[in-house]
């Protein structure tokens, strides 16, 4: 993104967010490939130039436009760096919604007992070791899940896309409660 976004190019000062989306906002093409240093990049430099204490002796409208533009990029950055997040956010950018409550995975016969299953092997988990196995299956699943969704956007699947992120957000769950329950027991013994 050119500062020129974010300032006025004849008198430098902070222009309002807009409604430019995410990727505009950082200087990105829109895909759900996002290189993480192509990313913050762009925001830390961002982050800088809309820094509070740039603005200490501005107006306070100016003040208030500062920070409704690091908002917005705080909000593209958070989104943009999380798979499940930006998934979703570039399935509403194409104009398809996606259900991530309970319901997109009960429509989803096959996904539902697949959760079922990974669900009951981590709560039956008694060892490290066992957690630790059912972690790194997720794991490397979750990174075959975001492999798969990268393929069904690049291929104009938004059918596929929206699927394999009701996908990606239950193994996103499950990775983090093997995390947390491999470090309770971790704590406990």
């Amino acid at each position: 993104m050119r500062a020129g976004v974010l300032f006025c190019p004849v008198c430098g000062a902070v222009q309002g967010p807009g409604s430019m989306d995410h990727f505009a906002r950082l200087g990105l093409a829109v895909g759900f490939d996002v290189d993480v240093e192509a990313l913050e990049r762009p925001y830390f430099a961002l982050q800088r130039q809309l820094h509070p204490d740039r603005f200490a002796g501005k107006s306070p409208k100016e003040k208030a436009l500062s920070q409704q533009q690091a908002t917005m990029l705080n909000e593209a950055y958070e989104t943009l760096k999380d798979p499940l997040k930006r998934g979703v956010y570039l399935l509403e950018l194409l104009g398809r919604g996606v259900d991530l409550t309970a319901c997109g995975t009960i429509n989803d016969p096959e996904l539902l007992m697949e959760q079922m299953e990974k669900r009951e092997a981590l709560a039956e988990a008694t060892t490290g070791a066992e957690i630790a196995r059912l972690l790194a299956e997720a794991d490397s699943e979750s990174v075959a899940c975001q492999c798969h969704l990268s393929a069904a956007f690049l291929a104009g699947d938004l059918a596929q896309a929206a699927h394999l992120v009701n996908r990606l957000k239950f193994l996103t769950k499950l990775v983090e409660d093997a995390r947390a329950r491999k470090n309770r027991i971790r704590m406990m013994g």
